[in-house]
């Protein structure tokens, strides 16, 4: 099941689209940079009370992020989200239904260049998300980095995204009633210097935190592949072993953050640019997996239920790829 929209008129709209997809793109790239800019500057001037009464109420709210964030209704479904939405487009399925009553812990393949397909269908309102699951709360795991910076951290808190550590996923798997969906893109940034079209390799092997997580919650798992979320950016060759590789590696480890050389076409031009590909991105969200709760599982628990997670991954893109023009050869490689 997917949630269908009407078509638009051409030519506005287009332009309406590649606005909303830029500001997006720059949100992710350049917005930081700017805050932590703003934030200084401001100090500066006569509106320094400004900076220092964000500094008060920033110290007051840090954890914030690691007790579910502050989702802002208003901005999840702004009109902006409904325009990247059909600029590439995205759309999301649902093969089965979630109890409202129960909370789940949903693990995102694959990472993608910028994770678009994540961000669009848990952290906005533009692909349907409520309609399709009633009753259910998504919220997006992200690096706890990013909610270092002022400004920017109250923006990505207004979409549901949350700091990506233990605290705060028990925050959201705790919490009594049911009806709240933890999504971790369990790839993360290493992930992403693998994301070119066609690649289906996953980082997800060794991988089993996440698995380790919803046992100790009793939180059913739910495996979700988005078709198509490779396809948005081409990247600079850096294989294994290569020197490129080896720098990017060696920064994600000082960082925290990957850094992968891409590109696409630009705003006016499809030669060259960083707006990503009008690609569709299809994210299609599997059947939970249910998982008996013990406060210290075993190791031999964890890869019980890790292969099982696996084995259920590979059906559902197995099942789902011709849909989506997957060639038949193609397989999931988890390394």
């Amino acid at each position: 099941m997917k949630v269908e929209f009407a078509p638009r008129s051409v030519p506005l709209q287009r332009r309406l689209q590649t606005a909303a997809v830029l500001q997006w793109v720059f949100s992710f790239l350049g917005l930081a940079p700017c805050c932590i800019a703003v934030f200084i500057a401001l100090l500066f001037t006569r509106f320094w009370l400004l900076s220092a009464l964000y500094a008060v109420w920033w110290v007051r709210d840090r954890s914030q992020p690691s007790r579910g964030g502050r989702r802002v209704p208003f901005l999840r479904n702004c009109a902006v989200w409904r325009y990247m939405r059909d600029y590439f487009p995205i759309t999301l399925v649902k093969t089965v239904e979630l109890d409202p009553r129960q909370n789940y812990l949903l693990g995102f393949h694959p990472h993608g260049v910028l994770a678009a397909g994540a961000f669009l269908n848990f952290c906005t309102e533009a692909s349907g998300f409520s309609t399709l699951f009633p009753g259910i709360t998504p919220h997006l795991m992200m690096l706890s980095l990013w909610f270092r910076v002022p400004f920017f951290r109250d923006y990505l808190m207004s979409g549901g995204l949350v700091a990506s550590d233990k605290e705060s996923a028990s925050s959201v798997l705790q919490r009594p009633g049911g009806g709240n969906l933890l999504a971790i893109i369990v790839g993360g940034a290493q992930e992403a210097l693998d994301a070119r079209p066609g690649s289906c390799t996953l980082l997800l092997r060794n991988r089993k935190g996440f698995v380790r997580l919803a046992i100790q919650h009793g939180t059913p798992l739910v495996p979700a592949f988005s078709f198509g979320e490779n396809d948005l950016f081409d990247q600079v060759r850096n294989p294994q072993g290569s020197w490129l590789r080896w720098i990017q590696h060696r920064l994600q480890q000082v960082m925290g953050i990957s850094l992968p050389l891409f590109h696409a076409r630009g705003i006016f031009q499809y030669s060259f640019g960083l707006m990503p590909y009008r690609r569709p991105i299809c994210t299609v969200v599997g059947k939970p997996i249910p998982v008996q709760k013990r406060q210290k599982p075993s190791e031999e628990e964890v890869d019980q239920v890790h292969k099982k997670y696996l084995n259920e991954l590979s059906k559902l893109f197995e099942e789902h790829k011709a849909q989506y023009n997957v060639p038949a050869d193609s397989h999931l490689e988890f390394v």
